[in-house]
């Protein structure tokens, strides 16, 4: 079982855990996610790999506590041990040079944005982050995001850190002075429908990494099924990154919400 080697509190309810997992860590690549769950009956809670430290064998899962399985997963202390972890799953990033690439996160989001960010910029090129969040309790990896950022905006609903206004308030800042030419987003399915609709009229390419309900991640159960450019894909092999412009949110928002009730009285 894979041992959780340190544990910080990022903000009230995330927590990071770096976990044993010299395998995961050595074929890792941006926008992996794994699998992972905590005692015999536990739930299976897909995790975007936030880092990956092949000489330490260790990855950096972000976890925000919505509901049971999550506070279980938060309760966990350096030295306990998971009852499962499988990885790395879903297609990686396709890191190449683009130019100028826009990077958003909102929440919990920001810390899967935190590889690609890396990732592009050591690619050579410039590198924007937008990252948002409620409060500026909600912002998180803000020093890691900025060291492999040419420039990081912040976002807050409240205007209690950076700028008053949401993500796409940040995007629109970007693109009105200077061109981009790719962006990612990850976050809050709604947030990432906006973002896509932000860049679609200027037809900047834009990459979303989605966030479906998934239960085994090899493709076999159909849960994380979404629908783009018209066809059904499993996010857990066919993604998780998809064509923004061709990802049909509504679809993902209702499915989404599915077991928000049993999701609330676990709370």
């Amino acid at each position: 079982m894979n041992r959780v080697i340190t544990k910080t509190h990022l903000s009230e309810n995330v927590i990071q855990l770096e976990i044993e997992a010299p395998l995961v860590a050595l074929a890792h690549r941006p926008g992996n996610f794994v699998i992972i769950r905590t005692g015999q009956q536990g739930e299976r809670v897909p995790l975007t790999i936030a880092a990956a430290d092949q000489q330490r064998g260790t990855i950096t899962l972000v976890i925000q506590t919505v509901g049971h399985t999550t506070r279980l997963l938060a309760a966990l202390q350096p030295g306990d041990r998971l009852t499962d972890l499988v990885g790395p799953l879903g297609r990686p990033t396709r890191v190449h040079r683009v130019g100028t690439l826009l990077a958003c996160g909102g929440g919990v989001g920001i810390a899967p944005l935190l590889p690609i960010v890396a990732a592009f910029k050591a690619a050579g090129n410039r590198v924007i982050s937008v990252i948002a969040g409620r409060g500026s309790k909600q912002i998180i990896l803000e020093n890691e995001i900025r060291k492999h950022s040419d420039e990081t905006i912040i976002m807050t609903d409240d205007g209690t850190l950076g700028h008053r206004g949401l993500v796409t308030d940040g995007m629109q800042r970007v693109i009105q002075r200077e061109p981009v030419h790719l962006a990612i987003t990850i976050g809050p399915a709604i947030m990432m429908k906006f973002a896509a609709e932000i860049t679609r009229p200027l037809q900047i390419p834009t990459i979303a990494s989605l966030n479906a309900i998934m239960v085994d991640g090899t493709g076999m159960c159909g849960a994380c099924r979404v629908t783009v450019g018209g066809k059904t894909r499993f996010t857990c092999v066919d993604g998780p990154e998809f064509d923004a412009h061709q990802v049909n949110f509504d679809e993902l928002i209702n499915r989404l919400a599915a077991y928000r009730d049993q999701e609330n009285a676990t709370n």
